[in-house]
């Protein structure tokens, strides 16, 4: 049962406690590492670990890829000449990785931590959905695993919180409930997956691929299409979603008495509120939608409109975090929390599409050397694999092999011309691919968990009388057309403008 809370006990909770952070550098991580300084400056040490050949370059990477980012703006401003004095004295950054036991570092260096850590805060991951087989297992299933060893040396740990994803639940449709996985638990009916099994094929892989010799281009190939076939016999629709289910898996399996906190967020997007609203960082999968409109580079994507897009801002899930760590702190139990809002605020694509129109043809993008409007034609949008499929080849893959013949006939002339639109056409074909289980999801995130979690935070009244949670996470609260319009496209045209 979750006592009671308000945003001063969740504030208070990080007062004087060490945390240790993995991926830090991430869109994700870069929100909670700032929202912990800024509301908890008394927060004892923040460790980083970050991936670097020694210490030097690990605070490099802290300077140049966390506390140097406009998201640290507001700090900054707070702190004023005093600010690189308080982040030197709050942050200790780590030379190390979560693919390597003990993370890689020495074992004085491990001994020293393991005394000091409070909680651990697991966000590294990749993300890649069409990752190498072994790059994905590295970090997504080894990086659990060598995180919740660690874990268990740490003689004074409150907590370990694993960041993982809402999709681990592939496609499946209905309502998907906060359950955990089970050792060796697939999707498919009739499957049994043995994680063991699993990495002795990644070596075996490596081995042969080595003693071909092969070049590095096959090799990652070769890599990537094994994590596909993988992940689709055992009902996951790509690598990233089914390396991350045996991350949870092994964490599960290997936690003892350890408090465990699971959070599985649905498609994060831009900071909805603070510190400044529509910063991001990382292309989401709808974000792909609203570049290539902007750019005119997509004229049309396989979704249903109609279908539920489960999309969550990055600020409310830190805010779930951080009040999920302070309801179980020295719990000996596994709680799994959706931070999802396909049941409580459900979006349909509709509003991104409709808010999209609305916000280019109020301000079109600029083109060509004088910066003209750029004319804008309204993105067709296909609601099955098969309409889409049979409009490609009518529209593209016909007109591309009679320029293939074309081109055999006239000795070449047309090679550059036909390789481009080979390439284009190819790229685009993967995008549907990779975005397809999301673009057609039909399940429904169930939150009831989540739910008690905010029910237990009390309310609180600012100076108008409204009622407003300084660590709000309810859906509810977003009006999602606002929010398209003068919030997440904006962020995504000023800061993913590269």
């Amino acid at each position: 049962m979750i006592g009671e809370m308000d945003a001063d006990m969740v504030v208070g909770y990080f007062g004087g406690k060490s945390m240790l952070i993995t991926g830090s550098t991430g869109f994700l991580g870069k929100v909670l590492v700032e929202k912990i300084l800024r509301v908890q400056p008394d927060v004892k040490k923040l460790f980083l670990l970050v991936r670097a050949p020694d210490i030097e370059s690990a605070k490099l990477r802290i300077q140049t890829e966390v506390t140097g980012r406009e998201i640290f703006l507001v700090l900054k401003e707070k702190h004023g000449m005093g600010f690189d004095d308080f982040i030197e004295e709050k942050i200790c950054p780590l030379a190390g990785d979560i693919m390597y036991e003990n993370f890689g570092l020495d074992t004085a260096n491990l001994r020293e931590l393991s005394k000091d850590i409070d909680i651990i805060v697991n966000i590294a991951a990749t993300t890649n959905f069409s990752e190498r087989y072994d790059v994905a297992f590295d970090a997504n299933v080894l990086g659990a695993k060598h995180v919740c060893a660690f874990a268990r040396k740490c003689t004074k740990l409150k907590m370990l919180l694993h960041v993982s994803t809402a999709y681990v639940a592939g496609e499946l449709e209905g309502l998907i409930l906060e359950k955990p996985f089970l050792m060796g638990e697939t999707l498919k009916e009739g499957t049994h997956l043995d994680i063991e099994s699993e990495l002795n094929l990644i070596r075996e892989t490596r081995r042969e691929l080595k003693a071909n010799c092969s070049l590095e281009k096959a090799e990652r190939r070769t890599m990537k299409e094994l994590g596909l076939k993988r992940a689709r016999q055992f009902g996951w629709p790509n690598t990233y979603v089914f390396t991350k289910a045996m991350g949870e898996m092994l964490l599960g399996h290997l936690r003892g008495e350890l408090p465990v906190v699971i959070l599985r967020p649905s498609i994060i997007t831009s900071i909805l509120k603070e510190p400044l609203p529509g910063w991001m960082e990382g292309i989401r999968t709808i974000d792909a939608v609203v570049i290539g409109y902007a750019k005119q580079t997509l004229p049309f994507f396989l979704v249903d409109l109609s279908l539920i897009m489960d999309v969550i801002p990055g600020d409310m899930v830190v805010n779930a975090m951080m009040v999920a760590m302070a309801a179980h702190s020295e719990e000996r139990a596994q709680t799994i929390y959706h931070v999802t809002s396909s049941l409580r605020n459900p979006a349909p694509y509709a509003i991104l599409a409709d808010t999209g129109h609305r916000y280019f043809y109020d301000n079109p993008p600029r083109t060509g050397r004088k910066g003209e409007p750029a004319r804008l034609n309204k993105m067709r949008f296909f609601s099955t694999v098969a309409r889409l499929s049979l409009y490609m080849a009518v529209r593209y893959r016909l007109p591309l092999e009679m320029l293939r013949l074309v081109n055999i006939a006239l000795c070449g002339v047309f090679s550059r011309r036909y390789d481009d639109l080979s390439r284009k056409y190819r790229f685009i074909v993967q995008l549907i691919e990779l975005y397809a289980p999301y673009s057609l999801f039909k399940g429904c995130f169930d939150d009831m968990n989540t739910e008690r979690l905010r029910m237990a935070m009390k309310k609180e009244q600012d100076e108008n009388g409204a009622e407003e949670y300084y660590f709000d996470f309810d859906p509810k609260s977003i009006n999602w057309d606002s929010y398209f319009y003068g919030v997440h496209i904006p962020g995504v045209l000023k800061y993913m403008r590269d």
